[in-house]
């Protein structure tokens, strides 16, 4: 009977708990800030896995062996699976039962439209495919992302600062004495009634990363640019991370997940996650402990 009333608490306290608690409590369990992006590329899956029935599965299995343990999360960029139709839709959906239920499943899509086609990308992640949490595109303000935020138990990631050269051209300019990128992250803190909203914010603006931690301390912050796209690893964790060294989840995809060597993919492949995994704690343990 005790252990039933144990089982029956912990249940209850899954339901009750928020989607910004889940990031923390994730983070605390596993000791990890890492997301590896799974940005399967059919057209740079190793050779040897070319053969298998659907490569794509296969190659995200492989992965999700290799690193489970050293993640609090995965995102899953839905393009590289929309582009081989059904079998990228099979492996999408196959994937994501591969992942642990603690791990934390990002849909990268940055969806955001009006209001009945919203609420229609909304379910489909939400219920049909059942992630976790969603990219948001506010461009098109309140009501395209009220249905993502209405999902209470699910987390929204809204575009703030991203980490590619052309976010220049609109997310700095300057309006009411703020730029675009402020004036986003000041709206997401109004419309974060029910714990479930953070933002994008990229590795590769380090002052623009420090100013959002500024503006709102504990606010989850999915960041990406660390690997290929060169963002300062260091810098991003002593700036990027609430005060007590979390909700920061660090993205790095193509520099985990296609190792130069394929011959021992899977060791390979551990050891780059490993490599970032060991080199953010050591920065935590440098800033925040």
């Amino acid at each position: 009977m005790v252990s039933n009333n144990a089982g029956l608490a912990k249940t209850v306290a899954k339901i009750n708990m928020n989607f910004n608690q889940k990031i923390l409590k994730t983070q605390q369990e596993k000791n990890s800030l890492l997301c590896i992006g799974l940005d399967s590329d059919v057209n740079r899956i190793p050779e040897f896995l070319k053969k298998s029935k659907n490569p794509q599965l296969e190659f995200n299995s492989l992965i999700i062996q290799a690193t489970k343990d050293l993640v609090c999360a995965y995102k899953l960029n839905l393009a590289f699976y929309e582009e081989t139709g059904n079998d990228g839709m099979q492996a999408l959906e196959k994937t994501l039962e591969l992942i642990p239920e603690e791990v934390i499943k990002i849909a990268d899509g940055k969806r955001g439209d009006i209001g009945n086609t919203a609420q229609k990308q909304a379910d489909t992640l939400f219920k049909h495919f059942n992630f976790d949490a969603a990219t948001v595109n506010p461009y098109m303000g309140f009501d395209a992302i009220e249905p993502f935020i209405n999902y209470s138990e699910k987390g929204i990631f809204i575009l703030c600062i991203t980490s590619n050269p052309g976010s220049e051209d609109f997310q700095h300019l300057s309006f009411s004495g703020k730029p675009l990128f402020e004036h986003v992250a000041l709206k997401a803190k109004k419309w974060n009634t029910k714990n479930n909203i953070g933002l994008v914010a990229g590795a590769t603006h380090i002052g623009e990363l420090k100013k959002l931690r500024t503006l709102l301390p504990e606010m989850p912050f999915l960041i990406p640019g660390i690997g290929v796209q060169k963002g300062d690893l260091e810098k991003t964790i002593k700036y990027g991370c609430s005060t007590d060294g979390y909700n920061a989840i660090i993205n790095v995809g193509r520099s985990i997940i296609f190792p130069a060597e394929t011959k021992n993919f899977q060791e390979n492949i551990r050891k780059s996650a490993e490599k970032y995994s060991t080199e953010i704690n050591s920065y935590r343990n440098k800033y925040y402990k």
